[in-house]
């Protein structure tokens, strides 16, 4: 019997403060960020060994997704989505494919609105 299997790490709601945006108070004042990484690889080794050495170091992942967000100043969170799943793929030659969420709290758009969210993935080919 053939087994196909996806696994997948995902760290949900990773919180920052940074200074991004189209307008000039944005890069200003700064912002409340948050964002959700979902690392595709596959961990069978690593679950049946139960061995760190084995899986992606969820610390490391924090680390580049922060220096993403807060040692460059962007226009679009496009931008910085797309730029933390390439950081990630570079770091990280486990990793089949990710996939980010950047989200905005209440983004100045003259209305009411909780959020604005880009995603972003990409896979090794």
């Amino acid at each position: 019997m053939n087994i196909t299997t996806r696994s997948s790490v995902r760290l949900v709601n990773l919180v920052f403060y940074a200074h991004h945006g189209v307008m000039k108070e944005e890069h200003t004042v700064g912002a409340k960020y948050e964002v959700d990484a979902e690392l595709v690889f596959d961990f069978n080794e690593a679950a049946a060994q139960d061995d760190i050495r084995k899986t992606i170091d969820y610390g490391i992942v924090y680390q580049k997704i922060k220096a993403v967000l807060t040692q460059k100043r962007y226009y679009l969170i496009e931008a910085v989505a797309c730029d933390i799943v390439h950081e990630l793929l570079a770091e990280f030659p486990i990793l089949e494919g990710a996939s980010i969420k950047v989200r905005k709290r209440n983004p100045p758009l003259n209305g009411i609105c909780d959020y604005a969210e880009a995603c972003f993935s990409a896979a090794r080919s």
